[in-house]
């Protein structure tokens, strides 16, 4: 492998290995830590040749790619940088500048991807009143952004987060909250239609957005949204534009994360054998239970989706969105 003569191979090896792990959490962390794995394969890169770097940066790209499959951010992350390392190689660009080329960018898509949770923080707050009781489900930047944004505005909330089994992301929500000073409970997920009534607005995150406007977040968001419509609340989404997946203009599905069923209960436990166990870590919830989504670039209704992704992406794929989503996770099935 051309990585391994890297100095920094191990903590590029490392960074993959906790993205798989859940070590790294949340979609847009995810990105970031795995374009930060690029940068410092570029910035510790030994090639002697422009051609000789290009396989180094993409066989990193590959090993990030094959560690999340749901993860939309992570392939749009890498496919920022290989797009642009690549152009820089047809141009003629020698060794030197094509390292200051990929260096470039990655610090860009680390830096707007932070401003985008920034942004979407001061658009999303707009939709939250002042007294407003919220719900939120797992633990997403975006959400909480918005809800300490408004918080800080002086609007006076209250928060209900799920535990999200079964990696319970919804504790660290609650962490994270109360040490703003913001009123929150924690309850069960399965306390959530219980409570709904008492809710003005449900916001969750999202790990990717598809062309028709359904949202892929962690499981059991479907069942909130179900709960909600029943109830009449409100269910907002926040999600940069990053997490919306280009492959889905095209027919292609988003691929459903199965993790390991010890996550649910250890094997030690299961005392009979036809006892199967099956857990995926996300669900898909239909635009139709979706009231809007919030992204960097401004509010739009699920059904606006499609025109947000000809925007950020364009009508063509690219060669790069293919080799770095769809068939390095087809290999892997």
């Amino acid at each position: 492998m051309t990585n391994m003569k890297n100095p920094a191979y191990s903590r590029i090896v490392a960074i993959a290995e906790d993205i798989k792990a859940m070590r790294i959490r949340g979609a847009g962390e995810i990105a970031r830590s795995a374009v930060e794995a690029l940068l410092l394969t570029a910035q510790s890169s030994q090639a002697n040749t422009p051609k000789e770097f290009v396989e180094e940066i993409e066989e990193a790209a590959r090993l990030m790619v094959k560690t999340r499959p749901t993860a939309v951010s992570l392939p749009n992350g890498i496919r920022y940088v290989i797009h642009r390392v690549r152009e820089g190689k047809l141009s003629g660009a020698n060794l030197p500048s094509l390292r200051e080329v990929a260096i470039k960018a990655c610090r860009e898509f680390i830096e707007n991807s932070r401003t985008a949770i920034e942004r979407i923080g001061e658009i999303g707050a707009r939709r939250i009143r002042d007294g407003d009781i919220l719900m939120t489900h797992c633990h997403s930047l975006a959400v909480l952004k918005v809800i300490e944004t408004a918080w800080r505005q002086g609007k006076r909330i209250k928060v209900y987060t799920t535990e999200t089994r079964p990696r319970f992301q919804g504790r660290i929500m609650a962490e994270k909250l109360a040490q703003m000073g913001i009123p929150v409970t924690l309850i069960a997920d399965a306390a959530v239609r219980y409570f709904m009534n008492e809710v003005d607005r449900v916001i969750v995150g999202a790990d990717a957005v598809s062309a028709n406007g359904a949202v892929v977040n962690k499981i059991g968001t479907s069942l909130i949204a179900l709960a909600a419509r029943e109830s009449r609340t409100l269910f907002f989404v926040a999600a940069e534009s990053y997490k919306f997946s280009p492959e889905t203009m095209f027919g292609e599905l988003v691929k459903i994360e199965e993790r390991d069923p010890s996550e649910l209960i250890p094997s030690s436990e299961l005392k009979y054998q036809n006892i199967s166990v099956a857990n995926p870590s996300f669900d898909v919830t239909p635009p139709e239970y979706i009231d809007l989504i919030i992204t960097e670039k401004g509010i739009i209704p699920p059904q606006g989706a499609i025109f947000l992704l000809q925007e950020v992406f364009g009508v063509t794929i690219p060669e790069e969105l293919e080799e770095f989503q769809t068939y390095e996770l087809r290999e892997e099935n």
